[in-house]
């Protein structure tokens, strides 16, 4: 137990207390692939009871949003209820944002990513004009569906389980957990990477593409930017006990 706390950082000395066996998945971005083989690897080790979450960005800059967001939605709808949970992330907000108001928000999804995810469901992505972004909307629209856009407007901004306040990008470290601002948990606070709480509580989070997936000083960083780096990862999480699962195999020594 004092390896632990020597690798997770001397100012922040909580134990691991999740009120059941809990799998955080990192930030999909499309890479439906990825998600299918880090599945398979983490299955084996996952106790029956497991509860498994997904940080957020499920979309955009990987070629395989629509088939994603289908293999997410189909995991959750299969399971017991509560047992598996997909976030919102930033990227999930700027979809809807595009849905609500395509021209004044299509360009800067679109070159954020957003050109993918119209891709995946056969739409070509539009020129920056009014006319033409709100065509494209509405053409994603029928693509999705009216269930899918509706299950992403009801997507959580959070889950919590025991000590572990799990969100896309962290939290504010000033704040109570139950008094976070929306913004925080998609977007991100200035002071979340620096700034170590103080109640005890482990903040799980993607949003902050790190080398390898790592728990340190209250943060369980999960996103190794998949879309780029091949390289999706997953946090197992039980009583003082944590492990990371990648779809890039440990190299033999």
């Amino acid at each position: 137990m004092e390896f632990l706390r020597r690798l997770w950082g001397r100012g922040f000395t909580a134990s691991l207390a999740p009120d059941t066996p809990l799998c955080v998945i990192g930030d999909v971005h499309g890479r439906a692939d990825l998600l299918r083989q880090l599945l398979e690897v983490i299955e084996p080790e996952c106790p029956v009871n497991t509860k498994l979450v997904f940080l957020g960005d499920m979309i955009d800059r990987g070629e395989k949003s629509a088939e994603t967001l289908d293999l997410i939605q189909s995991l959750q709808q299969k399971a017991l209820t509560g047992t598996v949970t997909a976030l919102k992330g930033n990227h999930e907000a700027m979809l809807l944002d595009f849905i609500d108001a395509p021209e004044e928000t299509g360009a800067i999804w679109i070159a954020n990513g957003g050109n993918f995810t119209l891709h995946s469901y056969g739409i070509r992505p539009p020129k920056p004009a009014p006319a033409a972004l709100s065509a494209a909307r509405d053409d994603l629209c029928r693509a999705m569906g009216r269930d899918m856009i509706a299950w992403l407007r009801n997507l959580p901004l959070f889950e919590m389980c025991g000590n572990i306040f799990i969100s896309h990008a962290g939290a504010d470290p000033h704040a109570a957990l139950d008094q976070q601002g929306d913004a925080d948990l998609i977007w991100g606070h200035p002071e979340f990477l620096t700034k170590t709480r103080r109640d005890g509580v482990w903040v799980a989070h993607g949003h902050y593409i790190v080398e390898t997936a790592v728990a340190q000083n209250g943060r369980i960083s999960i996103d190794t930017g998949a879309y780029a780096t091949h390289n999706l990862s997953a946090a197992l999480v039980s009583k003082d006990n944590l492990e990371f699962f990648t779809t890039i195999p440990k190299r033999k020594s």
